[in-house]
């Protein structure tokens, strides 16, 4: 149910609400904890608790065994991705910050992940072209630098399996979604070509995630 001030964008969340619901649904073990506790110096970007269990239980519901992360950070999602791959799957992650990526690596290693987690550094522009050979992927999550948003969608829906699934963070560009701004515009284009290329949504997350289905 909803009422004219929620499908307006209205949200009855508060600190206390998010508090319990990231606690009973989706609450961290030590690894997820290490992770989401983002060292001094690397800005904390990564996915909230909740955001992180949906990504997780969206790959779980289509089986997913070959993902790829453009935007690592220090692995927080990867570890959400990597527990839910099917047996036998693999998870390529890009980051673009050597020492993140360094990060990310000692977190997947502590999580028990090492073996199904590859960290690649370069701009997800540069190092996607390399991927193609290891598709048709099943799923593509992209959380990275929002400039290159149509970029990274185009190449997603160019090597996902039909039925695999793009996923978009920040959809809404922190309120700026509909601004002129080259991003802007970019984010946009991403809009645009899931919807085109995919049986897709928005979802109402905290800044938007975009959920395709490649048809």
């Amino acid at each position: 149910m909803a009422d004219d001030d929620s499908r307006a964008g209205a949200r009855y969340t508060t600190p206390q609400i998010l508090e319990y619901t990231n606690r009973v649904h989706a609450a961290h073990d030590a690894a997820l904890a290490q992770a989401f506790a983002v060292p001094e110096g690397i800005p904390r970007i990564q996915l909230g608790p909740s955001e992180g269990r949906l990504v997780h239980l969206l790959l779980r519901m289509i089986g997913a065994k070959h993902v790829v992360e453009v935007g690592t950070l220090v692995g927080y999602s990867a570890i959400h991705m990597a527990r839910a791959l099917a047996p036998g799957g693999h998870l390529w992650t890009i980051e673009y910050e050597p020492r993140h990526a360094e990060v990310a690596r000692a977190n997947l290693a502590a999580a028990g992940l090492a073996d199904r987690v590859t960290v690649l550094v370069g701009a997800g522009v540069d190092v996607l072209p390399t991927l193609v050979d290891k598709g048709p992927f099943d799923a593509v999550f992209i959380d990275a630098d929002k400039e290159s948003y149509a970029a990274y969608g185009r190449w997603a829906i160019a090597n996902l399996r039909r039925g695999g699934l793009v996923l978009g963070d920040n959809a809404y560009l922190f309120g700026e979604l509909l601004d002129d701004s080259k991003r802007a515009v970019s984010m946009r284009s991403f809009h645009e070509l899931v919807a085109a290329s995919c049986d897709s949504v928005c979802t109402q997350t905290p800044d938007g995630l975009v959920v395709g289905i490649v048809r």
